[in-house]
C-alpha cells in the first residue's frame, strides 16, 4: 500500500496516528523509510520516523540490492527497504510512504494500491512553514511541484482538509477495506 501525496498534506501525521493504531494488528507492516536527511533534522516538528542515513551508506545499499525502492526528490535519497519481502510473501499489508514520482518504478510483483493523501494549497503552504525544515523558497518549490500519477492504478483519495483525527480514521478506513477488496 502505497501512501502519497504533496508535501505537507499530513502523509507523516495520518501514517504515525495509524501505526499506532494498527500496533497490534499483524496483518500491516509500516515501512520506516531510509533517508539522506542529517540525523538533527528528524526531531523538528513533523518529522517523519525514518532512518537517517550518509549518502555513502545509501550509495552502497543501492549497489547491494538493499532496497526494494528507491528514489531521489527535494535534495534528498530515500530508500524502502529491501526487508519488506518477507512480510509481502506472507500476504501482509505493506503500508510506505512513496513519492508520486516513483509509483510507475514499483516492480510489478508488488500489488500496488495507492492512497493519495490531499488537502488544499493553503493548507499545504501552512504546515509546510509550521514544520519549519525548510526555507520560503524552498517551500514554493515544493507547492510547485507537479507529479502525475501513472495510469491505471488502484487509487484512493484521501482528503485531509480537516482535524487530524479526522483524516487518520480516513486512512484507517481506507486501509482496512483494502483488506476485504
Amino acid at each position: 500500500m502505497a501512501v502519497v501525496g504533496p508535501s505537507g498534506a499530513g502523509k507523516d501525521t495520518l501514517l504515525s496516528a495509524v501505526r499506532q493504531r494498527l500496533s497490534e494488528d499483524e496483518r500491516f507492516v509500516f515501512v520506516r523509510r531510509l533517508i539522506t536527511r542529517p540525523p538533527e533534522t528528524s526531531l523538528h516538528g513533523g518529522a517523519e520516523d525514518h532512518e537517517p542515513v550518509s549518502e555513502e551508506t545509501f550509495a552502497a545499499l543501492c549497489q547491494n540490492g538493499g532496497f526494494a525502492l528507491h528514489w531521489q526528490a527535494h535534495g534528498l535519497r530515500y530508500g524502502i527497504p529491501q526487508t519488506i519481502e518477507p512480510a509481502l510473501a506472507c500476504g501482509r499489508v505493506v503500508v510506505a510512504n512513496l513519492s508520486r514520482a516513483v509509483l510507475s518504478e514499483v516492480p510489478p510483483r508488488y500489488r500496488l494500491r495507492v492512497l493519495q493523501v490531499m488537502a488544499p494549497a493553503a493548507i499545504l503552504q501552512q504546515r509546510l512553514q509550521q514544520r519549519g525544515r525548510e526555507d520560503a523558497d524552498s517551500i514554493a518549490q515544493r507547492l510547485r511541484r507537479q507529479a502525475e500519477l501513472p495510469p491505471g492504478l488502484d487509487l484512493r483519495v484521501i482528503h485531509n482538509d480537516a482535524s487530524p483525527e479526522t483524516g487518520a480514521e480516513r486512512l484507517y478506513i481506507s486501509l482496512m477495506d483494502c483488506l476485504t477488496n
